[in-house]
């Protein structure tokens, strides 16, 4: 699959270890190095921000979303050259989704969670049929795997939607894996044997 953008979700805190601002910084170099555009929330705090100066940093092209409400919190990157304001967070993951060609999540908070959730439950329903991959800095996603495999175990959800997430703890191995996939309607099979 091309990947040419991609968006990302991640915290708009840099967390409690500098291993998530590392993080952040090393999937900008790799976003940048294969020519990939960055599309996120267009915030200038915690890894959003650390994410978006990376990738400027080093001469990659991104794309920032952010509600009307947010910029007038002074949270907004006004330092991107593209930065589109929208008028509600339901407009922001929208566009999101449409400009990007695949979605990565980086640590973060109950934001970072609800957007990766519901861009994969629209996989899942057959709205999108883009990559999904979770970057697993630090083993952070581990607990969310585990309920996510209860989840399967107890019949709440089907194993092949559990196999949506693509899940590697290194950038290059992870973008590996959402590449390799075809371009496949969405309601095809995603089969991942490789997980964690």
């Amino acid at each position: 699959m091309i990947v040419r953008r991609l968006c990302v979700f991640c915290g708009s805190s840099p967390g409690a270890r500098s291993v998530y601002a590392d993080a952040a910084r090393a999937l900008s170099a790799v976003l940048a190095q294969r020519e990939i555009e960055l599309v996120y929330g267009g915030g200038n705090v915690g890894l959003m921000g650390i994410l978006a100066d990376a990738m400027l940093a080093g001469g990659g092209k991104v794309i920032g979303v952010i509600p009307e409400a947010l910029r007038g919190l002074e949270v907004a990157h006004e330092g991107l050259p593209d930065l589109r304001v929208v008028g509600s967070m339901h407009e922001r993951k929208a566009l999101m989704a449409d400009l990007s060609d695949g979605f990565i999540a980086l640590p973060g908070g109950i934001g970072t969670l609800d957007e990766l959730i519901e861009i994969t439950t629209w996989s899942q329903l057959g709205i999108h049929g883009k990559p999904i991959g979770l970057l697993n800095v630090a083993r952070y996603f581990d607990p969310l795997l585990g309920l996510l495999d209860h989840a399967v175990t107890e019949r709440f959800m089907r194993p092949e939607h559990r196999r949506i997430l693509l899940v590697r703890e290194e950038p290059n191995p992870l973008l590996d894996a959402m590449t390799a996939l075809r371009a496949v309607p969405p309601e095809a099979k995603w089969i991942d044997r490789d997980q964690r």
